[in-house]
């Protein structure tokens, strides 16, 4: 179907890794993403998903933003997760 296309370097698997890729851009969670590829294993799941550079900035400025965010006067509150 992607000869048809005019895509004959994709293969249907490719297609697989992009659309996994779009669903975790779009906020979907890797463990929903998991049960839609079939896996047995987040870790698998994870080797399909591909982020590109700026989602990787971003990610960089939300955690500088977080970082100097304004604490209380008590310093900061940790919490366990």
């Amino acid at each position: 179907m992607v000869t048809k296309l005019g895509y004959e370097h994709l293969r249907r698997h490719d297609l697989r890794h992009t659309g996994l890729t779009w669903m975790a851009d779009a906020g979907v969670p890797v463990h929903v993403l998991r049960k839609i590829a079939g896996h047995g294993s987040l870790t698998t799941t994870q080797r399909y998903l591909h982020p590109d550079a700026r989602s990787i900035a971003d990610a960089g400025e939300s955690l500088s933003a977080h970082l100097a965010a304004r604490r209380s006067p008590d310093g900061p509150r940790l919490r366990a997760v």
